[in-house]
């Protein structure tokens, strides 16, 4: 049994990590963090979640049975958590996205000093489509006539970073298979012809959608579409949890979900 902590306990990605993570055969939950100022703190983290008390209270506090720490958070949440798993030398998984330099370069320092598994997205599904698309960007980097990339995501009204973390990693595999330089967000007027040095990203913000992702390269002639829907937050969850019992393992470093996955 491992044991591990949710940072952002009664946010939507905490309560379905409590959730899961009570159900886990491998896993034994052992603090359901959240600020002290939080109006829920002190409740049992269960019944917050909808599965019933688990004897465990969103709490600010988290004791020394804790082998990881899974942060789905906001970014200042993830920066105080890393600080924290830094001074106690905690495993770490950060799952928030929208983050500063300042704030990366934090974890990555961090790294240095205790095991850290950072990824936009802990889906497995989105990992493998990652694979694929680099695997795309690489083949056709050279195509006659030159291969469009464009990159569409939607989410939930909630979200507050755009285009999303997940979209960001797509991007960055593929400009770098292809030697892509020239990053557009959207467009809008007569922009002309498109030029061949671009990709372009497009954001949809609509209702609860959990997340979907569609990358399309299209040549003259052809287009190859590659596109991963989520329709409930579990996979994102479930793939947080895999990434804890992962960390809680390894040395120091930082890891990414194909090390996790072993992609």
């Amino acid at each position: 049994m491992i044991g591990i902590a949710i940072h952002g306990a009664a946010g939507r990605m905490g309560q379905r990590l409590i959730a899961l993570g009570s159900q886990d055969e491998q896993v034994t939950l052992t603090a359901a963090i959240e600020s002290a100022a939080h109006p829920r703190v002190g409740e049992d983290a269960g019944v917050v979640a909808g599965v019933g008390e688990l004897g465990l209270s969103l709490s600010p506090e988290w004791g020394d049975d804790t082998q990881a720490v899974i942060d789905f958070s906001v970014p200042a949440g993830a920066e105080a958590i890393t600080r924290t798993c830094l001074e106690r030398k905690t495993p770490l998984v950060v799952a928030t996205t929208g983050l500063s330099d300042d704030q990366k370069a934090l974890i990555q320092q961090a790294a240095t000093e205790i095991p850290v598994v950072w990824a936009p997205s802990m889906s497995t599904m989105v990992n493998l489509t990652m694979k694929l698309a680099t695997t795309a960007a690489e083949v056709l980097k050279d195509y006659p006539g030159g291969t469009d990339v464009e990159i569409l995501e939607r989410h939930h009204r909630f979200k507050e970073d755009s285009p999303s973390g997940t979209a960001l990693r797509f991007g960055n595999l593929i400009s770098n298979a292809m030697g892509i330089t020239n990053e557009v967000h959207g467009r809008e007027g007569q922009v002309g012809v498109r030029p061949r040095n671009e990709l372009a990203y497009h954001a949809i913000r609509t209702g609860d959608n959990p997340g979907e992702h569609t990358i399309v390269f299209g040549v003259l002639g052809e287009t190859i579409e590659l596109t991963v829907k989520a329709s409930n937050r579990d996979c994102y969850a479930s793939g947080a949890l895999t990434a804890a019992k992962f960390v809680a393992q390894q040395q120091p470093g930082l890891y990414n979900m194909y090390d996790v996955l072993g992609l």
